[in-house]
This record gives structure tokens, sequence and C-alpha cells, in this order.
């Protein structure tokens, strides 16, 4: 099974200018989506479709290969994946003699990704000789189930006509709806020659749980900003009560439960080599030793630790200038 990476990095960009090679946490972004296709062990090449020479250099500096330049009339703002695609294809057929079994698309507006995702969608497209592609896809936070079309008179006509009213039905009725996310698309060349399209005639779904796609300044940083963050070598400190373990009013932490998704991120932390200290006023209002109630719950949880300190005053409120929000850690990592 002969695999090709193909990773299209034109340069222009409207809305973050050069945003393919910009600077993320040390790296032009356009790196991460190499790298992903050369740890994969399913991927045979990885080449960038690139209209420029300056990130021609960029791409192989990043070890990538870059057998051509990608013509003009290929890497306007309107052009097509279809006609990107195609054109690689065709070059490394008339040029190589190469004709990969199955191509990735990686997109280098995505510079987080799990390799073992990019392992499973290939694995899935070649158990499955009947399907030309798959996408990957993300559950829909808005579903068109609810969504209108207005004329040039201000007439609403509902968007989905197949359920009868659909719009005034409770969402938890409704089919479950997923858009792709453009994080990785795996399709046969077959669907490209014989259909003219990116999908063919038969697409299947992979569910990803975590979408970083840069259209935006501020989906930049926060893409950034989860690099820095995941990137061992720091030292966190974590409150437990109402972070780590679910607050109870009453002060009676012996019966209190975990809160998984900051348990989760807690363990993704320290996984990628980040120091976990837990920092607790238990006891600081009761005058009661928790220590070995606390260190059980601990471990209970599941909760990685290098360091335990009691001693944290109680207060209503805490300031302080290196916070990180818990639902940005739970949303990262959890």
């Amino acid at each position: 099974m002969e695999v090709l990476a193909i990773i299209p990095a034109r340069c222009g960009s409207r809305s973050v200018p050069d945003k393919n090679i910009r600077n993320m946490a040390g790296r032009p972004m356009l790196a991460y989506s190499i790298e992903h296709g050369l740890k994969s062990e399913l991927i045979n090449r990885v080449i960038v479709s690139t209209d420029s020479e300056k990130y021609a250099d960029i791409a192989r500096e990043h070890g990538a290969e870059v057998p051509f330049i990608r013509p003009a009339e290929y890497a306007t703002d309107t052009s097509l994946d279809y006609d990107v695609f195609k054109h690689a294809l065709d070059y490394l057929r008339d040029n190589e003699g190469y004709e990969p079994d199955i191509v990735v698309q990686l997109r280098p507006t995505y510079p987080i990704r799990d390799v073992n995702d990019i392992n499973e969608m290939i694995k899935i497209l070649s158990e499955d000789e009947e399907a030309d592609s798959v996408r990957a896809v993300a559950p829909a936070k808005e579903i068109p189930y609810k969504m209108w079309k207005k004329d040039e008179n201000g007439v609403l006509t509902p968007f989905v006509t197949d359920i009868p009213e659909c719009y005034n039905m409770p969402r938890q009725e409704l089919p479950k709806v997923f858009y792709q996310n453009a994080s990785i698309d795996v399709l046969r060349p077959r669907a490209i020659y014989e259909s003219h399209s990116m999908t063919g005639k038969k697409t299947l779904g992979y569910v990803m749980k975590r979408n970083f796609d840069i259209d935006t300044e501020e989906d930049f940083l926060r893409a950034e900003r989860y690099i820095e963050l995941k990137r061992g070598g720091h030292r966190y400190v974590f409150d437990i009560d109402g972070v780590i373990a679910q607050y109870d009013p009453s002060l009676d932490y012996a019966n209190v439960g975990p809160r998984e998704k900051m348990v989760s991120a807690i363990r993704t932390l320290h996984e990628a080599g980040n120091e976990i200290v837990l920092f607790t006023a238990r006891g600081y209002v009761t005058g009661i030793d928790w220590e070995e109630t606390t260190k059980k719950q601990m471990e209970e949880f599941g909760v990685p630790y290098d360091e335990l300190i009691f001693g944290k005053p109680n207060a209503d409120f805490y300031i302080d200038d290196k916070m990180i929000d818990m639902d940005i850690l739970e949303d990262y990592f959890s």
C-alpha cells in the first residue's frame, strides 16, 4: 500500500497574512503538518504543493519533498482542492511514474493533530474497497434543521425540508449532524480521476475530538497557546477542591468525587513531561488533617502529581497573573 501525503501551502492568505509559514511557538506553522506526515508509519512520502520558492525552501528544511512549484492558476483564493491534487498526481505520474494507492491531505492550517487519527483514517479506507474517501468530521454546534434562507423581501424558508417543521422540534429529536473540519482527508486517486472530486461516490466519516483550524488571529493564538501549554518542562500548580475534586460547601472532603475532565487534562500535561503540584487549603478552616484522605483520593481519581502542598490560605477570591482558566484546560486536554 503506497500512501502519499500532500500538504497544500500557497503563499497567499487574506485572513492571516503568510499564515502557512507564520511562526507558531518557535516554528513555521507549515512545519507541524510536515512533522505529522513524517511521523505516520503508514505514509511513504510527504510532499508540499506550493506556489512559492520561499515556502518550498522552508518545507524542504523540515523534511518534506517539493518536486514542483505549483502553477499560479492553481494557487488563487478560488482554487479547488481537486485542481491542486490532480495537478500533483499528474505531475508525479508523468515525471516519476509514481502512482499512490491512497492520498492524504494535511492542510497546514492544522498545526495540532494526533498522528493516530491519520493512521486510523488510512486503515479505515484501506479496509473498505468500496469507499473512495474518509473525511475528518466533528459534531456540529449549529444544525441545519434550525436554519433558514431569506429572500430579497425578507421572507424565510426552511433550509431543510425533508422533516416537516423540523425547526420547531427539540434538538434531541433531530438527527445528529457533523461538519467536515478540514484537518485530515484520506482518499483514493480514483475519486479524482473517475469522479472528478475529492470525495468520490462513497465517503466515510471519522469523528475527531479537537479542532484547531487557523482561520483568524484568535484561532492562531488559541492553537499557539495549546502548543506552549502542552510542551514539557513547565510547572503547573493546581488547586484541588472545585478544580480536581468536586466542591462540597460543607467541607466534607472525604465524600467528594472527581472532576473527570480536569483529571484527564492533568494526566495529559504530566505525560508531556510537565511537573504537577497540588496546593490545597483543606484543613485551613476546619483544623482537620486531611493529608491521608487527600492522598488516597488523588490515587483513586488517578491524578498524577509531583508534589502535594497543604497550607494554602482560604479565600473568597484568588488573583494570579499566571492563572489559566479551567475551561481552557479542559477544552484543550480532556
